[in-house]
Order: structure tokens, then C-alpha cells, then sequence
């Protein structure tokens, strides 16, 4: 179990890595065609999370088929999100925006799973309201597109996770992995066509590191939960938020003051507990394969 938790905090390292080379990249490329060139470098390492005992041809027919549709098309737009976000908003702060996943799963499962949901998780999702409020400061700070993208995460994340809870163990993970990478290299490569730019000489070792990086974080995960229980690793993914503070002072100069970082201390302290609620009100860990929502 301590191995797939170190594993699972360096998948997340590794998440945070790719974040950090979008941001690098910033608006050299249409945002489309960095997705998919990121998407299509991640696709070669992701693709060892195929089991031995699976066929390609199994990993490729999907059981549900409509709701891994779903979930292909979250994971696209918030993948599209992701990048307008990291490109527009310090890391720290695309992050602590993202995190409102938890209360966005909050939300859709009273609404959609009709899921009981008791006052202290309704308190943890004001507390991470509050956190946001802190970080963001709408009236006294410019509101960006980015903020806007960052939320729009977490809601496509929030969509992902209750589609997987409903898909269970059903699909092979190589499968709700790739699908959602080929889903994101065929949905940008499209959208790409109208305002391709070729990327320079400079650009090149960042798309292929950024999509490595991601690809790997991918197999770490998957690795992480056959050793320990998605319950356990879930929590060290709001690891993030440490990573992304580190590298933005050190890369890109960006340094969160005390209200901020207060922030994002509240948001992470509540998507902490509405995980360890969850964990004893519903079986989720059993049911949701553990992957990165958006």
C-alpha cells in the first residue's frame, strides 16, 4: 500500500509537470492544436496500461458504450478547458479553481444519483465556495477567461466521475483512458485545421515532454491503484496544489500572497473531507476507477 501511495504522489507530480509545460508553451499555439499534439504524444505511454491478459481487440468494444461516449466528451472539453486555464492564470490558481470537483460531485449526486448528502458535506462545499471566493476575489481582481475554463474543469471532471460511478468496474481502464485520449486527439486535430501554426524548433521538446509527462502520470495511477485503494490515493492528487506553488515561483515567478494561499488551503481542506465522507456513505472507491477526471 506505501508503494502505491508514493506512486500515486508521483503520478500526480507528474500531472503537475504537464500543467507546467502548457503554461510554458502559453500562446505560442492555438490552444487546439496543443491538445492535440499532447494527447497524441500521451497516447504511447498510456497504452501500457493494458493488462496482459486483454486482448487490443476487448480493449476496443466497449461494454456501455453510450456512457463511455459521455465520458469521452468530458474529458475532451475539460482537456480543452484545462489548457485555456493553465495558459491564462497562475498554476496555483488554475488549481484551486479545478478543485471544485468534489463539490461539483457533491451536487450532481443529490441532483442525478439522488445520493442522501448530509450538512457537513453541504458545509465542506460552502467552505470550498469560500476558498474560491478568497483565491479569486471577484470586484477587487480581473475575472479571465481562464477562471471561467478552470471552473468549467471541474465541472467536466464532476460529469466524469459520475458517469464512472454508474460504469463501475465495467470498462477495462486502458479503455476509458484511451478512449478519452483518442477522443482528444481526434476532436482537436479537427478543430486545429482552420489555424494550424507549425510549432518551432523551440516548441518540440515541450509538446513531446508535456505529452510524456502526462502519459506516464496515466500508467503510475493505474500501477498505484492495483497496490492500494482508490480511497487512499485519491487524496494525494490535491498534492497539485503544493507542486504547482513550487513551480510557479520557480519557472514563472508567480507567488500567491497569504489570502490566496488561505484560499487554497480552505478549498483543498474541503474536497479532502467531502472524499472522506464519501468514503463512509457510499461505496465509490469500489465502484469508480480511479483516473485523473479531466
Amino acid at each position: 500500500m506505501q508503494t502505491g501511495i508514493l506512486l500515486a504522489f508521483a503520478a500526480y507530480l507528474s500531472f503537475a509537470l504537464g500543467d507546467a509545460t502548457l503554461k510554458a508553451i502559453g500562446h505560442r499555439l492555438p490552444v487546439f492544436e496543443v491538445g492535440f499534439f499532447i494527447s497524441l504524444i500521451a497516447l504511447l505511454p498510456a497504452l501500457f496500461t493494458k493488462r496482459p491478459e486483454d486482448s487490443w481487440a476487448s480493449v476496443f468494444v466497449p461494454k456501455r458504450p453510450a456512457l463511455l461516449a459521455v465520458r469521452m466528451a468530458s474529458g475532451t472539453i475539460g482537456g480543452i478547458l484545462g489548457v485555456v486555464a493553465f495558459t491564462s492564470l497562475p498554476l496555483a490558481e488554475a488549481y484551486a479553481l479545478i478543485f471544485l470537483l468534489p463539490i461539483f460531485v457533491t451536487v450532481f449526486s443529490y441532483v442525478v444519483l439522488k445520493e442522501e448528502i448530509g450538512w457537513r458535506r453541504w458545509l465542506a462545499v460552502l467552505g470550498g465556495l469560500l476558498g474560491v471566493i478568497l483565491v479569486v476575489r471577484p470586484g477587487f481582481r480581473e475575472i479571465l477567461p481562464g477562471h471561467f475554463a478552470a471552473v468549467g474543469v471541474a465541472i467536466c471532471g464532476a460529469v466524469t466521475v459520475i458517469v464512472l460511478r454508474v460504469l463501475g468496474t465495467s470498462e477495462r481502464r486502458v479503455t476509458l483512458i484511451g478512449a478519452v485520449l483518442v477522443a482528444a486527439v481526434a476532436a482537436n486535430g479537427l478543430l486545429m485545421l482552420t489555424e494550424f501554426v507549425m510549432p518551432t524548433r523551440e516548441l518540440w521538446p515541450l509538446l513531446v515532454f508535456g505529452g510524456l509527462v502526462v502519459g506516464v502520470a496515466h500508467l503510475l495511477l493505474v500501477f498505484a491503484t492495483r497496490l492500494a485503494s482508490a480511497a487512499r490515493v485519491a487524496p494525494t492528487q490535491y498534492s497539485q496544489i503544493i507542486w504547482a506553488t513550487v513551480m510557479g515561483a520557480m519557472f514563472f515567478e508567480e507567488f500567491p500572497d497569504v489570502v490566496a494561499m488561505a484560499g487554497m488551503a480552505l478549498v483543498a481542506v474541503s474536497g479532502l473531507f467531502t472524499f472522506v465522507r464519501e468514503k463512509e456513505k457510499t461505496d465509490w472507491p469500489e465502484k469508480t476507477p480511479l483516473l485523473r477526471n479531466r
